[in-house]
């Protein structure tokens, strides 16, 4: 299941109703449109305003207070991070659910980081959307499967060392721990000990292991062996 926890919620930013009333902000009309059909024809659910680029996003939220604000990630005016960074800092309890065609590593990450509960692609599925805007709704945090890899992987890259990451990418090109020590100077102890941390940090077995997970996930790549 693509939930996970998020932070708590505790001010109030719109009225309590049982209808979620929801802001679209994208500046395609075609888009906004279909959202809106969607999201008309779901029970509990209404679009109460539309925008058509980030200034009027920040400034239809303060006028209306949705429960959920749907966001591109690039817009006209101001793009998506600066939107969530200006609507969070005024509402802490605002709930926005980034909807983009994009998702580039940065870009997925800042704007998580600014406040939006939730990141999922337009080529979804409409059961995913509205499962995706419940959740977020209810302060729960949502990203797209294939998004959630995305974030492991950074934070495991984040967890080993350059040094670490050096070795790893010998230990990909076939590399012993010989051969490692004899290109960096050091002894062949010391590179063991490297090897020992990396499968601690990345959970597998065995060299073998770690050097195919490491590329089947893009943590190291054949291209630049």
């Amino acid at each position: 299941k693509p939930a996970t926890p998020a932070r708590p919620r505790s001010d109030s930013a719109s009225p309590v109703s049982s209808t979620i009333r929801i802001l679209v902000a994208d500046d395609h009309l075609v888009y906004r449109i279909g959202i809106r059909n969607l999201i008309g024809s779901e029970s509990g659910f209404e679009v109460v305003g539309e925008a058509s680029d980030g200034l009027q996003a920040i400034e239809l939220y303060r006028k209306l207070k949705p429960d959920v604000l749907l966001l591109d990630l690039r817009m006209p005016r101001s793009g998506g991070i600066e939107v969530v960074n200006a609507v969070c800092k005024e509402f802490r309890s605002a709930h926005i659910l980034i909807v983009t065609s994009y998702q580039t590593e940065e870009e997925i990450f800042q704007v998580l980081q600014a406040g939006a509960l939730g990141y999922i692609l337009k080529d979804m599925g409409r059961e995913m959307l509205i499962g995706a805007i419940r959740a977020v709704h209810a302060g729960t945090r949502w990203v797209s499967p294939s998004i959630q890899r995305q974030f492991a992987d950074r934070v495991l890259r984040q967890q080993l060392t350059a040094r670490e990451m050096e070795v790893l990418r010998l230990m990909a090109r076939g590399l012993t721990n010989r051969e490692i020590a004899n290109v960096f100077s050091i002894s062949a102890s010391t590179v063991k000990n490297h090897v020992n941390s990396l499968l601690t940090k990345l959970e597998v077995a065995d060299r073998t292991e770690a050097v195919s997970l490491c590329l089947s996930r893009g943590i190291v790549s054949l291209e630049y062996l």
